[in-house]
Parts: C-alpha cells; sequence; structure tokens
C-alpha cells in the first residue's frame, strides 16, 4: 500500500508522520520474506537546518509529486545576531568582520522588513502571471492560491519580527522556492541595510505546506502503529489541498487514497 511520509522536526529531535496508511503483507510477513518500500523526500533541508522534513513512502512518492506542483508556501524561524559578518552568513562561518550595532532599533528592523515583503510582493504577482484585473485574481485572491505555479526565484510572502534583544533578533519568514543558504543571506542583507552586518544563527522550519511540526513524531515514536496513526491524521488535508489547487489534473491516486481512507475506517 501507498505512504505519504512527513515531518522532521527539531535541532536535535527527529519527527516523522505521514498521509497515507501503511500495511504490510501478511503471508509475506510470516514467511520471512522482506518488502521493500521505495522512500522519496520532500524539500530538503540542508546540514545547518532543522525542522519539517517530509518523506513520501511508496505510492505516497507520486502524491509529494503533486504536493511539490502545488508550490506551497513553508515557514521558518530564522535566529540572526548583528555585529559580525562571516564568509557564508552563518554564524558558525569564518569571520569576515566586526561592526557596531548599537544603533538598531526594533522600529528600524521592521521598516526593513516592510520594505522586503512589498518588494517580493510584487515579484509574487509578476511570477503568477495574473491580470489583478480579472475575476479569475480576485477567486485566486479570496483562495488564497495566488503564487507561481512553475519556476520562479526564491520570493518572500510574508516576514515578521518575533523577538528583538540587541544584538539578537529572530524573523518569521514565509516564503516559497527558496534555499535554507538563501535565508541566511537575507539576515546578512538585513545587516547592511542598517549600516551594520549580521549574520544567521538558526533556520528552523516550522511548516512546510500542508505540514506544521504539530504533525511530527519524535524519534521515540518510529513505531508503525505512531507512523499509520499519524499518516491517517493528516490524509484529509493532503487529499483536500492537491484537488482545491490541481483540481483539473489526474485524481486517479487520490481515488485510491480515498479507497484506503474508507477501508481503514471499516478496519
Amino acid at each position: 500500500q501507498g505512504v505519504q511520509g512527513s515531518p522532521f522536526a527539531g535541532p536535535k529531535k527527529r519527527a516523522w508522520t505521514g498521509v497515507s496508511l501503511p500495511t504490510t503483507n501478511h503471508a509475506a510477513r510470516e514467511g520471512g520474506m522482506r518488502r521493500d518500500l521505495k522512500i522519496g523526500a520532500g524539500h530538503r533541508l540542508d546540514v545547518k537546518a532543522s525542522g519539517v522534513f517530509v518523506l513520501g513512502i511508496g505510492d505516497g512518492n507520486k502524491l509529494l509529486t503533486d504536493l511539490y506542483n502545488c508550490h506551497l508556501t513553508k515557514v521558518y524561524t530564522v535566529g540572526g545576531l548583528f555585529g559580525k559578518a562571516t564568509d557564508d552568513f552563518s554564524d558558525t562561518g569564518k569571520l569576515v568582520e566586526k561592526t557596531t550595532f548599537d544603533h538598531i532599533t526594533r522600529e528600524k528592523l521592521e521598516r526593513i522588513l516592510a520594505v522586503i515583503q512589498g518588494t517580493n510582493h510584487k515579484a509574487l504577482l509578476m511570477h503568477s502571471n495574473i491580470d489583478m484585473k480579472t475575476q479569475e485574481a480576485y477567486e485566486l485572491a479570496v483562495k488564497g492560491l495566488i503564487r507561481p505555479m512553475g519556476k520562479s526565484p526564491p520570493i518572500i510572502t510574508a516576514i515578521r519580527c518575533l523577538q528583538f534583544t540587541l544584538p539578537e533578533f529572530q524573523l518569521e519568514i514565509q516564503c516559497l522556492h527558496e534555499t535554507q543558504q538563501y535565508l541566511r543571506k537575507i539576515v546578512h542583507e538585513i545587516g547592511l541595510e542598517l549600516k551594520s552586518s549580521a549574520v544567521c544563527t538558526q533556520v528552523r522550519r516550522i511548516r512546510d505546506g500542508v505540514f506544521t511540526l504539530d504533525d511530527a513524531l519524535l524519534r521515540t515514536q518510529w513505531n508503525l502503529q505512531s507512523i499509520q496513526n499519524a499518516i491517517w491524521d493528516c490524509q484529509l488535508k493532503v487529499k483536500t489541498e492537491i484537488e482545491k489547487t490541481l483540481g483539473h489534473q489526474d485524481k486517479s491516486h487520490l481515488h485510491k487514497m480515498d479507497a484506503e481512507m474508507a477501508q481503514t475506517a471499516d478496519s
């Protein structure tokens, strides 16, 4: 049976959950036969990042492809430290320079964030290829579906300051088509705009499309029953999102998901 797996969460704590019920061939299990399942990864996390990491197992890999084609936003918490710059924009990189930061205030930071969001909003509309004066654009806006449905540069759809205690600060960034290194560079550029410098201290993905940290399983929960329960809990929202965004495409594997959900409900 198909399995859609999902989030790994936490800087050190890893977690897993999914969206289609895993089953094992009973006869094969009793006979000692091994059953192989294909496992695929969703949006990657680099070695310095942490948080939600989506996996697809078995037929769930087809749903991973659908979720990728939905171009859903992801949300990160990003930590920063004013006063120094490094060669890779992270706090563990080679030190390039030190700068003063006492002149920076939360108000100045939030003004820079507003500029970033405004610039990216224009990019979002441009790469979405939508005439904003049309009825289609209005309906897409109401449904929250205005986003590039193809390749585009990284786009920040929302950015705000969560914490500010000099020299440290923490941002929440909603974006799509990003890399974690791109987010570190944003922190670096914010430092420059504020006549200082800044390095990134943390990149943690707290949402990937429909999956959040609440869907995640801790390492101690990596067992068949917990994974089955988590997969069942996620099935409906995955199916709903795919149908909403890709409703015009082939739905054969979604019908298969419906059958699995009905079978599980009856068992």
